[in-house]
């Protein structure tokens, strides 16, 4: 049984890294697959590549009136500062709750902009009451923001799963897309990771905690790593595959159910 999971995990690594990050097919009966399907959205694609990307300028200027809000913990700025489809899965009031369990931010750089056919990236540094992060923002052209990596490369990669799949629990959506590489979040919006965590409660019942999170394999461009999650009907593990920097570059939510033990 050891030698049989043992060659899954490397068949799921393999399968997250030459995939393209999702890891897709057959590998497991009876799970909802997290492959690209229509429920999917690419929130580029809903900018027309018609529409001029925001100038080095522009973008400087809508990533400070970001940091603005997020400073002030302001959650009705910061919700209106979304582009639609994030708007979609939040509201002021969760946007307001989230903040407050942010590190205050206390100061901010802008290292650098890079400008793409239909969004705009901007790299900054944070000085926050927890040390300094490097988050980049995605930018439509209507200066509204798409999406957001933040860099958590001095963490573990177990840290930064299990994180990922509590962030998931607390239906903290947009944040739990920003554990993604921006590679991945051209493929996963926020609102397909809220149908397929919703798809598995279906399936697992609610969710109760993380148990533990374990690196089963790795190359030498990734490492995947099992979160072992509890839910009110069952137990289940979830795959986790870390690139470079820790960004998550593939997820999957299989259904290999470990049954609840009987009361004694």
């Amino acid at each position: 049984m050891q030698r049989f999971f043992d060659s899954l995990s490397k068949t799921l690594l393999a399968s997250a890294l030459v995939g393209g990050g999702l890891i897709a097919g057959p590998i497991l009966p009876n799970r909802p697959a997290f492959a690209q399907t229509p429920s999917v959205i690419d929130a580029a694609a809903l900018t027309p590549v018609s529409e001029t990307p925001l100038s080095v300028e522009q973008a400087r200027a809508a990533a400070n009136t970001v940091l603005d809000a997020v400073k002030r913990r302001d959650g009705n700025a910061r919700y209106n500062q979304f582009a639609d489809e994030l708007k979609a899965v939040t509201s002021p009031s969760m946007v307001q709750r989230t903040m407050k369990s942010w590190p205050k931010l206390l100061s901010w750089k802008v290292l650098g902009v890079s400008r793409g056919s239909r969004s705009t990236t901007v790299e900054t540094a944070l000085t926050t009451s927890a040390g300094i992060r490097n988050v980049f923002i995605v930018f439509n052209s209507k200066a509204k923001l798409i999406g957001y990596h933040i860099d958590r490369s001095d963490l573990s990669d177990s840290k930064v799963a299990i994180q990922f799949v509590q962030t998931l629990a607390d239906g903290q959506y947009i944040s739990a897309r920003g554990f993604l590489s921006l590679d991945l979040q051209k493929d996963v919006s926020a609102a397909a990771l809220q149908q397929k965590w919703q798809e598995l409660q279906q399936l697992t019942g609610n969710f109760v905690r993380v148990k533990r999170a374990v690196e089963a394999s790795s190359n030498s461009t990734g490492k995947l790593v099992l979160v072992l999650t509890e839910f009110n009907r069952l137990t289940d593990t979830l795959f986790v595959v870390m690139g470079p920097n820790n960004q998550i570059t593939g997820i999957d939510f299989p259904i290999d159910p470990l049954k609840p033990e009987p009361v004694r």
